[in-house]
């Protein structure tokens, strides 16, 4: 973990480094949180911090936590859509999960090859 330094200073680093692992512009990425693409610059360079709604919506439009983006945790796994996808999947009958997880494995080859749409 990034303990060490202080959550404004991890912050705009880790806003851009989830962003472009997104493969989303600055645009892209304010229209999927709702805010104008100049927070997203200001948010990025450190000249304005977010208030906790706008952390909030950064954080789900790029499917990452609020601890990754403040630096308590180096995990960016998107653990927000992991909680969704391991709920859902204890409804789903045996066939169905097989099912699912080999769609799962196809898509995250298909991202480390490069090849996913980067949403």
């Amino acid at each position: 973990m990034s303990q060490s330094r202080a959550p404004s200073e991890v912050f705009p680093e880790r806003l851009r480094r989830a962003r472009e692992l997104r493969q989303l512009s600055q645009a892209d990425l304010a229209s999927r949180a709702r805010l104008q693409p100049s927070a997203v610059s200001h948010f990025e360079t450190g000249t304005r911090k977010p208030s906790f709604d706008n952390l909030r919506r950064l954080a789900d439009a790029l499917q990452v936590s609020t601890d990754y983006l403040l630096g308590r945790t180096d995990a960016i796994g998107g653990a927000p859509t992991a909680d969704i996808l391991y709920r859902d999947i204890e409804r789903l009958s045996a066939t169905d999960r097989d099912f699912a997880t080999d769609m799962v494995a196809k898509l995250a080859a298909r991202n480390k090859k490069g090849e996913g749409d980067g949403s």
